[in-house]
C-alpha cells in the first residue's frame, strides 16, 4: 500500500504523528469486543444458548486465549514484514468475521451436532475456535498493530503520547460493560454482535486503511516532526541508536523485567476482575459494592497514567517498573481485605496506581530499549505474555479458591511476584547503553 494514497501525510500542515495517535487510540478502543471486559457482557447469553456449563465455558475461553497468545509472536513478525496498514485491515476484518460467527455459534453447533458429535462437544469445540479468533484478532492483533505503529512515529515524545492515549483507553474500557450491556438490551446479544461486526469489520478496517501509516520515514517525514533534541542537561533517556532483532531483545534482562512486570498486572488483575463479585463477597461486600470497585480504580489510574507518560520521557525505565511493582504488591496483597476500610482504600490506590503504568510502559519501553525496525516482532512476544497471563489469571484464582476455600492464600502468595521484579529491576541494564536502565 502506497503511503501517499489516498493522501500525502507530508502535505498536511502539522506532523502526521498526531493523526497516528488518534488512529492508534481508535484501534485499541475498537479491540474492546475481544477483551475480557467486553466478552463478559455476553457470558450469560452464550451459556443459555449453548447449554454449556460455566466450567465448560471457562475452559473454552482459557484454551482459545492460550492458543491465541502463542500465535502473537508470528503476528508481530507479519506486522514488521507487511506493515501496520495491512495488519490493521486484516485484524479489523478478522474481528468482525469472528463476531458474526459467535452471533450464530449455537445454531452452527446444532447443525454440526446433526452430523454426529454431541451438542456439548459441538458447542465446546466451536466456542474454542470462536474465542481463539476473538482474542487473537481483538486483544492481540488489533492492539499489537496499534501500539506498534504509535511506537514508530514518536521517540522523544513517546511518554507524552502514551499519557494522552492512556486516559482515553482506560475510560473507554471502564465504560464498555455499560455501553455493551445497553447495546445488548437494545438489539439482543446476536444483534449487538452483528452490529459490532459492522462497526469494526467495516468501519475500523476503512479507518485503518485511511489513516494508518508505517513510519514517518516512509512518508517522507522526520521522526517526531523534527523536534529539537532535548537539552543534554536533562535526565531524559537518549534515543535508540541500534535496532535489535527479536532474538537479541529476548536475551536481555530489560525485556523480561518490563514484560513480566506488565504480565503480573495482566494475570492477577484479570483474575481479580473475573472473580470480583466472589472476591468481594469473601470480604463482606455486596455485588453492587464489588462491581463499584472499578470506578475508583479508574479514577486513580487515569491521572497516574498521565504522570507516568510524562515521566517516561525524563526518567530511566527501571524506576517506573519499580514503582509499578510497589503498586502491585499493595493491590495483590490487600485484595483479600477489602472489608477493612483502610486496607480497602490502599488496595484500590495500589490497583489504580499499577494500572496507570500499563499503557505508557507498553508503548514506550520496547522502542526505547530496542529501536523501531523489529518492533512488531518484539512487541508480539510481549503481547503473547500479556494474553497468556490474562488467560491464566482467572483459572489460577479459581483453583486457589477450590483448594483452600478462599482467595487469600493465593493472592498473598502472588504478591511475591512483583517483589521479585522489584528486586531485580535495579540491576538491569538498558540495551542501548552501558549504564543501568
Amino acid at each position: 500500500m502506497r503511503p501517499d494514497f489516498p493522501f500525502r501525510p507530508a502535505a498536511l500542515p502539522f506532523y502526521y504523528g498526531w493523526v497516528v495517535l488518534v488512529a492508534s487510540t481508535l484501534g485499541i478502543v475498537m479491540s474492546a469486543p475481544g477483551q475480557t471486559i467486553g466478552v463478559s457482557v455476553f457470558t450469560e447469553s452464550l451459556l443459555d444458548a449453548t447449554g454449556l456449563s460455566r466450567v465448560d465455558f471457562s475452559e473454552t475461553y482459557l484454551i482459545g486465549t492460550l492458543i491465541s497468545g502463542l500465535l502473537l509472536p508470528a503476528a508481530g513478525g507479519f506486522v514488521d514484514r507487511f506493515g501496520v496498514r495491512r495488519g490493521v485491515v486484516l485484524a479489523s476484518v478478522g474481528l468482525g468475521s469472528v463476531l458474526v460467527f459467535l452471533s450464530q455459534v449455537d445454531r452452527i453447533a446444532e447443525a454440526v451436532a446433526g452430523l454426529g458429535p454431541s451438542p456439548r462437544v459441538s458447542a465446546y469445540g466451536l466456542l474454542v475456535l470462536g474465542f481463539l479468533g476473538l482474542r487473537f484478532s481483538g486483544q492481540g492483533m488489533l492492539t499489537l498493530v496499534s501500539r506498534t505503529m504509535l511506537g514508530r512515529w514518536f521517540e522523544r515524545r513517546r511518554g507524552l503520547v502514551s499519557s494522552i492515549q492512556g486516559p482515553f483507553s482506560s475510560i473507554a474500557f471502564a465504560s464498555s460493560p455499560v455501553v455493551l450491556a445497553g447495546w445488548v438490551s437494545a438489539s439482543g446479544w446476536r444483534g449487538a454482535w452483528l452490529e459490532m461486526a459492522l462497526v469494526v469489520g467495516v468501519g475500523m478496517a476503512f479507518a485503518g486503511w485511511l489513516l494508518f501509516r508505517e513510519s514517518p520515514e516512509a512518508c517522507g517525514l522526520v521522526l517526531d516532526g523534527g523536534l529539537s533534541p532535548i537539552d543534554a542537561s536533562t535526565s531524559a533517556p537518549p534515543p535508540a541508536t541500534r535496532d535489535f532483532t527479536r532474538g537479541e531483545a529476548l536475551r536481555t534482562a530489560a525485556f523480561w523485567v518490563v514484560t513480566l512486570g506488565i504480565g503480573n498486572h495482566a494475570m492477577v488483575g484479570t483474575g481479580m476482575a473475573f472473580h470480583i463479585v466472589d472476591l468481594g463477597a469473601e470480604a463482606g461486600l455486596t455485588e453492587a459494592q464489588s462491581l463499584g470497585l472499578f470506578l475508583p480504580v479508574t479514577l486513580v489510574s487515569v491521572p497516574t497514567g498521565i504522570l507516568v507518560g510524562a515521566a517516561v520521557d525524563r526518567f530511566p525505565i527501571r524506576f517506573l517498573v519499580m514503582a509499578m511493582m510497589v503498586g502491585q504488591m499493595l493491590m495483590f496483597g490487600l485484595a483479600p481485605h477489602l472489608g477493612d476500610p483502610l486496607l480497602h482504600a490502599i488496595c484500590i490506590a495500589g490497583w489504580g496506581f499499577s494500572g496507570g503504568f500499563y499503557g505508557p510502559l507498553t508503548v514506550a519501553a520496547l522502542p526505547n530499549f530496542f529501536g523501531r525496525e523489529h518492533l512488531g516482532a518484539i512487541q508480539g512476544v510481549m503481547m503473547m505474555v500479556i494474553v497468556v497471563a490474562s488467560a491464566l489469571g482467572p483459572a489460577l484464582l479459581a483453583y486457589v479458591k477450590d483448594a483452600f476455600g478462599s482467595y487469600t492464600p493465593g493472592l498473598h502468595a502472588l504478591a511475591f511476584l512483583p517483589l521479585v521484579v522489584l528486586l531485580v529491576a535495579p540491576f538491569t541494564r538498558n540495551p542501548q547503553q552501558r549504564s543501568a536502565v
